[in-house]
C-alpha cells in the first residue's frame, strides 16, 4: 500500500507480538507503513509476523540493554516512529515487596524507554515519535493498586522531560485503563468475564476499551506532528466512575 497517513515511514513496535502492540502494527500497515515487530517470545513473534505481514522482526528481551543496543545497531535507517508496550503493570502491597522488586516496579518502564531512546534517536527522522505506554493508576490511590499508583505517576513527567531532551523527535505517553488484551486475561484469570461485564455496565462509553482503540490513539500520536511531551488518557471514563 502506498497511500495512507504513514506511507513511506517505518514503525517499530517494541513488544509488538500481541495485544496493543500487534493492533498498532496492523493499523500502521493499513496506513502504508513498513512495520518491524519485536518480542521476547520467538514462536509467538513469528506467528504475529506471518499473521499481519510485517516487513521485519527481532526476538529479544527489551529489559536487556545490550540486546536493545544490538537491535537498533542492526536496524537500517531511517526510523520514523516507535511504540513501546513491552512489560506489564506491577501490583502488590509495597511492604510485601523486596527492595529489588520495588526498584523494578518504579523504574522498569523508564529504563527500557531510556535505552530505546538512547539507541534509536540517532536513526530517527526529525518529527518522528516515541510513544510510551503507562496507565491511569496514578490518578487514584488505593490499597488494591499498591505500588502501581507510584509507578504510573512517575511516567508523565518523565515523558515530558524526555521530549525536551530528544527534540525534534517527539515523545508522548498513553495512559490506559483496563484494556481487553491477552495480558489482562492472564492477570484476571477466571475473573475476566465478570470484569468485562462490570465495565460494560458502568463505563460512560458503554463498552470495554479494546487494543484497537489504543492503537488508533498511538497512530494519531505518530501522525500529528504538533504533539509532544503530553499524556493522553484512554480508559472509557473508568477513572471517573470507579
Amino acid at each position: 500500500m502506498t497511500d495512507g497517513a504513514l506511507a513511506g515511514q517505518t514503525v517499530v513496535l517494541i513488544g509488538g507480538s500481541a495485544g496493543i502492540g500487534l493492533e498498532t502494527a496492523r493499523l500502521a500497515l493499513a496506513e502504508g507503513a513498513k512495520v518491524v515487530l519485536t518480542g521476547r517470545n520467538e514462536e509467538r513473534l513469528e506467528k504475529s509476523v506471518a499473521e499481519i505481514g510485517a516487513q521485519g522482526s527481532a526476538a529479544f528481551d527489551a529489559n536487556d540493554p545490550a540486546a536493545v543496543a544490538k537491535f537498533f545497531e542492526d536496524l537500517p535507517s531511517p526510523i520514523d516512529h516507535i511504540l513501546i508496550t513491552a512489560g506489564g503493570p506491577a501490583y502488590g502491597a509495597m511492604l510485601d515487596m523486596t527492595a529489588a522488586e520495588i526498584s523494578e516496579a518504579l523504574s522498569g518502564h523508564i529504563v527500557v524507554a531510556l535505552e530505546v531512546a538512547r539507541h534509536a534517536a540517532p536513526k530517527m527522522r526529525p518529527g518522528g515519535a516515541l510513544v510510551l505506554m503507562g496507565g491511569t493508576g496514578g490518578r487514584k490511590i488505593s490499597r488494591a493498586l499498591g505500588i502501581a499508583s507510584a509507578a504510573t505517576a512517575a511516567l508523565p513527567p518523565f515523558a515530558a522531560a524526555l521530549a525536551l531532551e530528544l527534540a525534534p523527535i517527539r515523545v508522548n505517553l498513553i495512559a490506559a485503563g483496563f484494556v481487553d488484551t491477552p495480558l489482562s486475561a492472564s492477570l484476571l484469570g477466571d475473573d475476566l468475564d465478570a470484569r468485562r461485564t462490570e465495565l460494560s455496565e458502568r463505563l460512560p462509553i458503554g463498552r470495554v476499551v479494546g487494543p484497537g482503540d489504543v492503537a488508533a490513539l498511538a497512530v494519531h500520536l505518530m501522525t500529528n506532528t504538533a504533539l509532544t511531551g503530553a499524556t493522553y488518557d484512554i480508559d472509557g471514563g473508568q477513572q471517573f466512575v470507579f
